[in-house]
């Protein structure tokens, strides 16, 4: 008789975050598109777009570095999040840089965007992970 239940496998929490992350960041962006859309019009839509693509982005792409380092050792893991977070904080200023000025988006949608996308994404995550169950053994 086999050990091995669908709780036993200690990635199942981190799959639940990135799954319930990526629905919910479609489903905030959907809906900024039609609000932002509505009030902004095209460039609301840019806004909207590179905004969920940056926060949301930001926090899925730390989950899934965690999940791929999963089977790894400490070291291997600290280093390849710590490392992507560097990564995507010098992304992100660049990207910041290069569009500073441009016109063809809304600086309030994009702005609103991210932060909104940074929180549903990092809710979603967080509660992806806590209603996971999975059998511990101490």
């Amino acid at each position: 008789m086999s050990d091995q239940t669908p709780y036993s496998d200690h990635t199942r929490p981190l799959n639940r975050a990135l799954k319930f992350g990526s629905i919910a960041l479609v489903v905030m962006t959907v809906i900024s598109l039609a609000v932002w859309g509505y009030l902004r019009d095209l460039p609301g839509i840019w806004g909207v777009l590179m905004g969920a693509g940056l926060g949301g982005g930001f926090v899925l792409l730390t989950a899934l570095s965690v999940r791929v380092t999963a089977n790894t050792s400490p070291t291997t893991a600290m280093a390849v999040i710590l490392g992507g977070w560097l990564v995507k904080i010098v992304l992100f200023i660049i990207v910041f840089l290069l569009i500073d000025g441009m016109t063809f988006y809304d600086r309030t949608a994009f702005a609103t965007t991210v932060i909104i996308a940074l929180v549903v994404v990092l809710a979603t995550e967080v509660w992806g992970i806590i209603t996971s169950n999975v059998t511990f053994v101490g």
